[in-house]
């Protein structure tokens, strides 16, 4: 095997020395860069205002300090939860300069879930979103003596609560009376904050059991923006577009990386918006999960076979140019000229330049994390000259472990280790890492601590994988998420399924099923505007419910499947599929938030179907 092999980045990258704390990390950007804008937020009629980083410093410390009128102590627990927005970021901030520690939830997580997360983590004072962040807590009160406040980022509190709901102004005022008796109470309580001070507590909703909550430092994140800022890749010049969930570790870091670099963030949690923001936004970064990207890359080639004729023939040759154009400067660490570089202007021109213009013509490159990128699909980004560079990390690692370099891209692996982190093959083949930017540990469960850490201050991922001569590192499996066919044969499910979705262009999700059976067999949701496209240009109706049944539709998914078992190891290949009725989504518990498929739920959903395939 590999064993012997490492990842630590390489020598043409300098880690910058990481602000000690995430406090610090907020005051030094403000002190640096005061009339900087610093984030974008949609307004009610439609358009979007501006903050500058001094207006963030002043908010933040009102902020601070209406924490500290309410009690809050060192280490004690804030949470937040809702949709990601910019006065989310604020509010973790500003726990941040009082000294506490934020306790994520995400927008989606139901009554009981908040409930355990809220009393396993002792949270005292809560920011939620809206009224039906509220009403939630509300129904939960009796289980949470320790919830002493609840502050309102929208709307107004319910005459029934009392003052156990205040409004964000209200906290504002509080802080403000706060700083007129002691100027300095925000100042002293930031510089008390240490290192090794607990930052944030994110649970992992792990597909089995209940959440663990993980411990992110002060020193993490402080580390993390350091990290990002010395692989080079981002500027101050920057527009930044952030969608996702601030109650995951991937949304976290990209606001890290801001604070360190102190380029401009455009925020909108809304997913359905995304395609629409990105033209205003004109962003030239952004990070997503492999479902936006496999959704863009969709929609282009449904547009392309809907165009048919002369533009469908110029797409394909564009294409053929393009990848010729990318393998030669892959290789010589170049951009070619003469006739290839002739050609290539052309494709960009003609094609490229205008599926740019999808994502607002003005984005360098993507990042992408949280689950398996096809390689195809990275490809072709790179081809149109968005290249995503794929990173790779767990909650347990601050999220950034390793990620591509625009310099050192191969498709399929999720590139070096990060500066300052160091990464390496157990014997087994499990991927370990050892770094400033690994958790403290998870919150009351020494046990589950213990078993993670292997020795040496390594972290076991539970991640299966291989690194090669440049150190770029390739996951071939979750080690938990293998199977095994009642033959004794192992198959890796992801790695079919990030393949599959590169190969059809209508699927949305396909969840490759295998465990303790004679054969692999797969159930296939429809991805509803792509499936949509294909049935408008046949004449047929465009519902996901009809088309699951049509058998042109179950043909041509047959020739996608067939195509794929092409690729895969004979006991690997898929012998059985079923068509889904509808999507899997977030709301009905299939998809988690990051829209990661929860393998056990959608198994247990579907048993019967699953057993009749294999009665």
């Amino acid at each position: 095997g590999n064993s012997g092999m490492a990842s630590t980045s390489t020598a043409r990258e300098k880690l910058p020395t990481p602000a000690a704390t995430l406090t610090q990390l907020v005051l030094n950007r403000v002190a640096a860069t005061p009339t900087r804008e610093a984030f974008r937020a949609p307004t009610e009629s439609g358009g979007w205002s501006s903050t500058t980083w001094q207006e963030v410093g002043d908010d933040i410390t009102n902020q601070a300090a209406g924490l500290l009128a309410l009690g809050l102590e060192p280490e004690q627990r804030v949470g937040i939860a809702g949709e990601t927005s910019v006065p989310w970021i604020l509010a973790d901030l500003a726990v941040a300069l009082a000294g506490g520690a934020v306790t994520t939830v995400y927008a989606s997580t139901g009554a009981d879930d908040v409930a355990y997360i809220l009393s396993d983590s002792d949270t005292r004072i809560i920011y939620a979103d809206n009224e039906a962040q509220v009403s939630k807590l509300r129904e939960k009160r009796s289980d949470l003596g320790h919830l002493n406040k609840v502050i309102l980022f929208h709307g107004d509190p319910k005459a029934e609560d009392g003052d156990w709901v205040i409004t964000l102004d209200d906290l504002r005022n509080l802080g403000k009376e706060k700083l007129k008796a002691e100027p300095n109470a925000v100042t002293e309580s930031a510089g008390k904050v240490t290192g090794d001070q607990l930052a944030t507590l994110i649970y992992t909703s792990g597909t089995t059991g209940k959440p663990k909550g993980v411990e992110l430092t002060h020193s993490n994140w402080g580390y993390i923006g350091a990290a990002l800022e010395g692989m080079g890749v981002l500027t101050i010049d920057d527009v930044q577009f952030l969608w996702l969930p601030l109650a995951h570790v991937f949304g976290s870091v990209l606001i890290a990386a801001q604070l360190q670099i102190g380029f401009v963030t455009a925020v909108d949690g809304r997913v359905p918006k995304i395609v629409e923001n990105l033209p205003v936004v004109k962003p030239t970064f952004m990070g997503a999960v492999p479902r936006i990207f496999e959704k863009v890359y969709a929609g282009v080639n449904a547009q392309v076979a809907a165009d048919g004729g002369a533009k469908a023939k110029i797409a394909s040759w564009a294409f053929g140019v393009g990848k010729k154009y990318r393998d030669a400067e892959l290789a010589n660490g170049k951009a070619p000229g003469g006739m290839l570089g002739a050609q290539f202007g052309l494709a960009d021109k003609l094609v490229f330049s205008k599926v740019r213009d999808r994502l607002g013509g003005q984005v360098r490159m993507c990042i992408s994390g949280s689950a398996a990128l096809s390689p195809d699909v990275a490809e072709w980004f790179n081809i149109v000259g968005m290249p995503i560079l794929e990173g790779y990390g767990l909650t347990e690692t601050s999220a950034a472990t390793a990620i591509v370099r625009p310099d050192n891209i191969k498709f399929g692996t999720v590139g070096e280790a990060v500066p300052g982190t160091e990464v390496k093959i157990a014997e087994d083949g499990e991927i370990l890492v050892k770094g400033p930017g690994v958790m403290r540990g998870y919150h009351n469960k020494p046990e589950a601590t213990a078993e993670v850490f292997v020795g040496d201050g390594y972290f076991a991922t539970g991640d299966i994988g291989e690194i090669d001569a440049l150190g770029r590192i390739k996951i071939t499996d979750r080690k938990k998420d293998l199977v095994k066919t009642s033959g004794g044969k192992y198959i890796a499910p992801s790695a079919i399924e990030s393949q599959f979705k590169a190969i059809c262009g209508v699927a949305g999700q396909m969840v490759v099923h295998a465990n303790n059976r004679k054969f692999a067999s797969a159930l296939i949701s429809l991805d509803p505007d792509a499936a949509a496209a294909w049935a408008k240009e046949r004449g047929k109706p465009t519902d996901v419910a009809s088309l699951s049944k049509d058998p042109d539709m179950i043909a041509y998914i047959g020739a996608s499947v067939d195509e794929l078992n092409s690729k895969l190891n004979k006991w690997e290949t898929i012998k059985k599929f079923e068509i889904l009725d509808t999507e899997f989504s977030v709301d009905s518990g299939e998809l988690t938030p990051s829209l990661k498929v929860k393998r056990k739920v959608v198994e247990e959903k579907y048993k019967g179907l699953l057993d009749s395939l294999y009665a």
